[in-house]
């Protein structure tokens, strides 16, 4: 297997306490791996820490601890101008395309000025540079011209994704890409990702709280909440066979379109236990209550207390699915 393009471990980070609230621990020992040519799904509800993920690889928010290596090379006190210059190879994909790009701005500058501050390309070959994104994206490129406002949601998110291509990144993190747009525009701007992905090579970061858009785009997905990953697999392992409660509650959220299969799915629920409860998977955790992490099948691990080993291994997961089969 090829060297991950990026390489997360232990990463922390604690926003200081406000107004007499204690710290708030917002990412707690984050650990993954993304391959070259990989997509990540990182879900979880809002507030779990997936944008503070997304900004802390991207150095975009100082990490109080912790490592993150891109392309072999530590981020993490990095100074300002190598960090300045990896930057060219990680992009970020904002949520909203009515606030991310400057109103004052046409397209044409919008896109020219990485391409300045990055000097990617002589001067002479803006124009070129300009027109070729927006040809990728698949937008007209007579239009570079105009201003954001004179374009729809989607047609803003497709200068979004320009800008961030514009100097040829290997890692772009996707935060919320899509959560501003229509259904019908949502599939246009994942149908463009997946080709851009295709085409160019690029490692994603996909975050997002729509476990059908992840579904659809991430190669691994990783489950985060209250600052750490839970659970973390192959997208196929993780839908179709979900080890952790939360996991199993995020699915379940999901709205279906038949009235009595969506009551008889929220009675099962109502029967899931309390995966906040601090329930001991071994005595070493016992005075944190930070629960082990088990590696319950190759590539699949799942951070949970109700994952203990020996006699507690017969899990209520597993007697409820015994009496899906036998009812």
């Amino acid at each position: 297997m090829s060297a991950p393009l990026l390489r997360v471990r232990d990463l922390c980070v604690t926003f200081p306490a406000r107004r007499g609230r204690p710290p708030v621990r917002a990412l707690d020992h984050v650990s993954f791996d993304i391959a070259p040519g990989q997509t990540l799904g990182l879900v979880g509800e809002s507030g779990s820490g997936k944008t503070t993920a997304g900004r802390a690889i991207l150095q975009l928010q100082p990490p109080g601890s912790g490592s993150v290596q891109l392309l072999g090379r530590e981020l993490v006190g990095m100074r300002a101008a190598p960090l300045r210059a990896m930057r060219r190879h990680m992009q970020l994909v904002q949520q909203n395309p009515y606030s991310s790009l400057h109103p004052r701005m046409t397209v044409a500058r919008i896109l020219a000025e990485p391409l300045e501050v990055h000097r990617s390309v002589p001067r002479g070959q803006i124009a070129e540079r300009v027109a070729e994104l927006m040809t990728l994206v698949g937008m007209d490129p007579a239009v570079v011209q105009r201003y954001p406002h004179e374009f729809s949601g989607g047609q803003r998110q497709r200068i979004v994704i320009a800008r961030a291509l514009a100097v040829n990144p290997d890692f772009v993190v996707c935060d919320e890409p899509v959560s501003a747009l229509d259904v019908r525009t949502q599939a246009q701007i994942v149908e463009l990702l997946h080709r851009l992905q295709e085409k160019l090579g690029l490692s994603y970061l996909f975050i997002a709280h729509d476990l059908a858009i992840v579904r659809a785009v991430a190669h691994r997905v990783a489950v985060m909440y209250g600052g750490r990953i839970v659970e973390l697999g192959d997208a196929a392992q993780v839908y179709r066979s979900p080890a952790h409660p939360y996991t199993r509650n995020l699915l379940d959220s999901v709205p279906l379109p038949d009235p009595a299969r969506q009551r008889a799915r929220l009675a099962e629920a109502a029967d899931e236990p309390d995966f906040r409860a601090p329930r001991v998977c071994g005595e070493d955790h016992a005075a944190t209550g930070t629960p082990a992490w088990h590696e319950i099948a190759p590539g699949h691990g799942v951070s949970c207390h109700f994952w203990p080993q020996g006699e507690a291994s017969a899990s209520f997961f597993e007697k409820k699915e015994a009496k899906k089969r036998h009812p």
